[in-house]
């Protein structure tokens, strides 16, 4: 009983980190209390998107199992990096990758500022990840900012 009942909580632990991953932790726990999740207009929020200089030519000469490697570890380091700020990773699409700050927690002003710092510290970041299969390549960021 008591080993069924741990598989049981790690499980629980599996789901709702999957859950945090699609949905911000907030509407996440409405959610999970039966909650109506009313939609919110945000008035001040700055919005990150990215992606990679030449994706398409770099994707092109290599196998499908190269691509999400060099994708997976870009988005690795991506991730982990972007827990310093107060920002939320919208969506990586490809070798698109979203980040806001401002929502869903309202920051004041703060918002442009994280992203901007953010950004900066992508783009340097990028310069380091290697391409497995490309050792001397090196992928370049191409971002943009919007703020309102």
């Amino acid at each position: 009983l008591k080993e069924k009942t741990e598989d049981l909580k790690r499980e629980r632990r599996l789901a709702e980190d999957l859950l945090h991953q699609m949905l911000p932790k907030s509407v996440a726990k409405q959610l999970r209390k039966c909650q109506k999740v009313e939609a919110e207009n945000y008035d001040q929020v700055t919005i990150f998107f990215s992606d990679i200089v030449g994706f398409t030519s770099i994707a092109a000469s290599c196998t499908p199992l190269q691509v999400v490697e060099m994708l997976n570890n870009l988005y690795v380091c991506f991730d982990t990096r972007i827990e310093s700020y107060d920002v939320y990773k919208v969506e990586t699409i490809g070798d698109a990758y979203m980040v806001v700050s401002g929502l869903p927690e309202r920051n004041g002003t703060k918002h442009a500022n994280e992203i901007a710092k953010m950004s900066l510290d992508l783009v340097a970041a990028v310069r380091q990840v290697v391409i497995p299969h490309m050792p001397t390549g090196r992928l370049e960021l191409r971002a943009g900012i919007h703020t309102g």
